[in-house]
């Protein structure tokens, strides 16, 4: 097995990698690293972070801190990238700048010693993981600095680990400048670099003749600035390349010419400008998007397009593209109308779709790692071979398509730190997809078209199954914590579904309106700039001014591990009889006797009955009676409806919102209270144990029931899928 050694070299002559010493881990001497650990923020970001809240009247979208311009050929033999990168970066902070530190990802692939294959052999150890391929001789994947300069100043570089972790990582590296970068002042620099593309272990790689090429060129880390995302002083926000981490960076002007064997299909983030140019059996295309943060590629040979347009208020006319590989051809036009579909709803409830181009790449049979991944104006979905209404393969077609498209905005334009705050992106992108396809009508179905036929096709409800994924009964880690310091996999996993089941219990809360004008606002203040976990939770409150319940979600949920579950524990029922013993009135007494009182009370009834011949159970009678309802909380606090239901029919809501471990309520009316049911109208999706909501005084096996026709039905569809495997 081979392995490259791509190391901190200079021009001439070339060097060998040099080891981080400990000033170079530790940033310039005056600029340290972003926490490794200690990452949950919890203060909200000054107004004029990142330049101030964008306006729309200014001459870009984002304040453009960096730009890309990037001639890259394609070996598609080797699968092997050749570039040329000149690199603008202009020094936002009050101090000179004597060291740049850049993201090598591609080298999380370089060999088992990469933090990412560490921290992967952890999870496979605890279970299953996604990216866990194994790769043989000659399908790792590597960046190689051929060259740094800053004008003639051929310059040093070595790699660091701002996170700790083995000193084999190469995925973060310091460059040495010649020259300082002045406060205020702009640094260029030009690198050449080698980019050896891995066989698809995770978000990017080779198939075959498929090649997505991302996270593939030298990419600058984010220096942050007091009042930015919990900075507390002048910061490099460059963490290494974790397993379950994904990305962050500026926004800039990505200017990229890519030449390719002329048989390949590409496609790229942004525009293409002009005709491609054909020469020597290649082709070179050039694409220019700006104000976004990263620029990704495919290029495939013999691929297909399929082209369609969004047209929108607001929005320009945006081209979309569908890219597939002819076995997946079923998959073409339902991505293309869903992604199409997904722009007019995000571009309705949360802002205008602001780029002329969507680009959707369906990954060949054996390179599904590589689907699923969302870069600027451009994602991967998944291939079917067929894609059928009302089956499964409809529901995970859309899905994939709508949540890669969504980070498009949780990503992408709001361009949240992804290594830090997952939330923001997959948790928050999660729970908007979901509002989508209930606004569709649109459930999970479990149905194949075998299954569709004998009549079995059953629906769960989008919000319904991330809660049965969300791990409520004993959550690990709290929603605002960081990619890697997580127990699990399935610790990271509930970032999707936890979140997106908490936000559906806040807008439970907050009611519909409410919760979408405070998204809207979110959207508005930090579109092209870098929110935190703080400033989504300020926008919230400000939107709604309902501090009381963002903050109780909050703090149980995104910065703890609170559960919930309430249940309800006895009702007790007793009819109102008159009663024994002495009483005084007028300074009398009186002394009522039993015997005499059941004579009194068997008179009373023998009367009512003869009052009242069609009388039915349940109907109110002689007296009335006193129900006491008792529920008890196993967990944290949240509002509750109590629902009490009477013998004759009629019901009764009551509210517990306070913090109390228990209550009593009790019931004085004509009727008895014969069952109890808190949250009847399900909007406590938080609450880990829904069958102890209710009690009845009377067994009812309808529940049972229906939770034995589910599970059969569930199973019956299992057994039916395996069938057709």
């Amino acid at each position: 097995m081979w392995s490259c050694h791509a190391g901190a070299q200079t021009a001439k002559p070339a060097a060998q990698p040099q080891p981080a010493t400990a000033a170079s881990t530790a940033g310039d001497a005056d600029i340290p690293f972003a926490p490794a650990h200690d990452t949950m923020i919890t203060q909200k970001s000054s107004p004029d972070a990142w330049g101030g809240e964008r306006t729309g009247q200014e001459a870009t979208l984002s304040d453009r801190v960096v730009s890309y311009t990037i001639d890259a050929s394609l070996d598609a033999a080797k699968h092997a990238v050749t570039g040329k990168e000149h690199l603008t970066w202009r020094n936002r902070s009050d101090r000179e700048v004597r060291s740049v530190y850049f993201h090598t990802y591609l080298n999380a692939f370089q060999n088992e010693g990469s933090i990412f294959f560490t921290e992967r052999n952890i999870e496979t150890a605890h279970g299953s993981s996604r990216g866990n391929a194994r790769l043989e001789k000659g399908q790792w994947g590597w960046i190689h600095l051929q060259k740094v300069q800053q004008g003639d100043a051929a310059l040093k570089w070595s790699f660091v680990h701002p996170d700790g972790g083995p000193d084999t990582d190469q995925t973060v590296v310091r460059i040495d400048l010649a020259q300082p970068v002045p406060a205020g002042g702009t640094l260029a620099l030009d690198i050449d670099f080698l980019s050896q593309l891995p066989r698809v272990v995770e978000r990017t790689g080779w198939w075959g003749d498929f090649n997505l090429v991302a996270q593939w060129f030298p990419k600058i880390a984010v220096l942050e600035l007091p009042g930015e995302r919990g900075a507390t002083q002048v910061r490099w926000n460059a963490h290494a390349f974790h397993f379950n981490s994904e990305f962050y960076a500026d926004f800039g002007l990505y200017d990229v010419h890519l030449t390719v064997p002329s048989d390949y299909t590409v496609g790229a983030v942004g525009k293409l400008q002009g005709e491609p140019e054909q020469k020597n059996g290649t082709t070179t295309y050039h694409f220019v998007q700006g104000d976004v943060h990263d620029f990704a590629w495919v290029a495939a040979k013999d691929y297909k397009t399929l082209d369609g347009t969004y047209e929108g208020a607001g929005s320009p006319k945006v081209a979309v593209r569908v890219i597939y590989p002819q076995e997946y051809v079923a998959s073409a036009a339902p991505s293309l109308k869903s992604s199409i579909d997904a722009i007019g709803y995000f571009s309705k409830t949360l802002g205008p779709y602001p780029y002329e181009t969507l680009t959707v790449v369906v990954p060949p049979y054996n390179a599904q790692e590589a689907g699923g991944m969302e870069y600027p104006t451009f994602f991967t979905s998944e291939g079917f071979q067929y894609v059928e209404q009302d089956t499964w393969t409809q529901m995970a077609s859309d899905f994939v398509n709508i949540h890669e498209f969504g980070h498009g905005y949780f990503y992408g334009i709001l361009a949240s730190n992804e290594f830090e705050e997952p939330i923001l992106d997959e948790g928050l992108n999660e729970y908007w997809d979901n509002r989508m396809l209930a606004e569709r009508k649109q459930d999970f179905v479990l149905a194949t078209p075998f299954t569709k036929w004998l009549g079995i096709a059953p629906h769960i409800p989008g919000f319904v199954m991330e809660r049965l994924g969300a791990t409520l009964k004993h959550p690990r880690d709290p929603l605002a914590q960081n990619s890697w310091d997580r127990i699990s996999g399935t610790s990271y996993g509930t970032v999707y579904t936890r979140t997106a089941t908490a936000m559906h219990d806040l807008e439970a809360r907050l009611g519909k309106p409410a919760l979408e004008k405070a998204f809207r606002l979110y959207y508005q203040r930090w579109r092209f700039r870098h929110p935190s976990v703080a400033d989504f939770r300020a926008a919230l409150i400000d939107s709604s001014g309902d501090a009381k319940d963002v903050d109780q979600i909050f703090n149980e949920y995104v910065y703890g591990t609170g559960t919930l579950d309430d249940t309800v524990t006895s009702i007790d029922t007793e009819e109102v009889l008159p009663q024994a013993g002495v009483t005084w009135k007028d300074d009398k007494q009186s002394e009522v006797v039993a015997a005499d009182l059941d004579k009194q009370t068997d008179k009373q009834r023998e009367d009512w009955k003869k009052a009242h011949p069609n009388a039915k159970p349940g109907d109110p009678g002689p007296f009335p009676w006193h129900s006491t309802v008792t529920v008890e909380r196993n967990g944290i606090a949240a509002p509750e409806l109590l629902r009490v239901t009477y013998a004759d029919g009629t019901h009764e809501d009551v509210t517990w919102d306070d913090d109390q471990r228990w209550a009593r309520f009790d019931f004085v009316k004509p009727s008895k209270v014969v069952s109890a049911e808190l949250d009847p109208d399900g909007h406590n999706y938080l609450d880990d144990n829904r069958l102890n909501n209710s009690l009845t005084t009377k067994a009812d096996s309808a529940a049972s029931r229906r939770w034995t026709a589910d599970v059969a039905a569930v199973l019956q569809t299992f057994y039916s899928m395996l069938g057709t495997l």
